[in-house]
């Protein structure tokens, strides 16, 4: 009978805190896994699809099948006013999301940064359909969280594949696109002075100053910060995730 222990797989592997350990193996379906090291075991996602495996509803994500449901309603006809997500359907798609997060900060620090752009654009779409079809603002408050950190990644990402390219103005022009979108999302939240306060806008300031596509090298106080403001907020979906970032780090979380 096959031991379902993991101690020999962890003792090959150990945890070194302070560091993001991630690897990328070949599984035995054949197909490439992404294996994150965390102090109390490893999480392992797909490296391509919905990060579970699962395709919910024969489609590749929550997010395809209800966009496709809403473009069987418009071919018949129907106001897209009428479509609406429930409670329980935007939280099914937050849940969705945080698995592509995951994933993404993976994929970056493998230095992948054509997934990260990927899975990063493909959480913006999350983003904008539950604020366009949620049918309680809680929700789309709850996702909107999301927006300023997504919008950072995927603006590092395409700036660092400008860099490949040896296009040094491409780079530059997409981190200040990014910027100019973490501007306007707090300046239509009602709220333009907290671009100022914003780690996302500082991030993406530095690499702009440097040109290098590296992760910062000692982000837990950011994270210890947006973690404790989304607990002020009640938003404890935010929360959770910024809490196993910071953990994945190294740095201590409120428990």
């Amino acid at each position: 009978m096959p031991s379902h222990d993991l101690t020999s797989l962890l003792g090959d592997w150990p945890y070194q805190p302070g560091q993001l350990a991630v690897r990328l193996i070949e599984g035995d379906d054949g197909r490439q896994k992404i294996q994150i090291r965390l102090d109390l075991g490893l999480l392992q996602l797909e490296a391509e699809g919905r990060p579970d495996g699962q395709r919910p509803h024969g489609f590749e994500s929550l997010l395809d099948w209800h966009e496709a449901r809403l473009e069987e309603r418009l071919a018949e006809g129907d106001d897209p006013a009428e479509f609406s997500l429930d409670a329980d359907a935007c939280r099914a798609l937050r849940e969705e999301a945080s698995q592509y997060y995951h994933r993404y900060v993976a994929l970056y620090v493998l230095e992948d940064l054509e997934g990260v752009l990927r899975d990063t654009t493909r959480n913006l779409r999350v983003v904008e359909f539950i604020e366009r079809h949620a049918q309680r603002d809680e929700d789309r408050d709850a996702v909107a969280e999301f927006r300023p950190y997504l919008v950072m990644m995927r603006g590092r990402a395409l700036a660092g594949l400008a860099i490949r390219e040896r296009e040094p103005k491409a780079a530059i022009l997409a981190i200040d696109d990014a910027i100019s979108a973490i501007r306007a999302h707090y300046a239509d939240a009602g709220e333009p002075d907290a671009a100022g306060d914003s780690s996302e806008i500082r991030l993406l300031e530095g690499m702009k100053e440097s040109l290098v596509p590296k992760l910062p090298a000692s982000p837990e106080a950011e994270l210890r910060d947006r973690m404790n403001r989304a607990i002020e907020q009640e938003n404890y979906e935010l929360a959770a995730i910024l809490r196993d970032e910071l953990r994945a780090m190294g740095g201590s979380a409120p428990q």
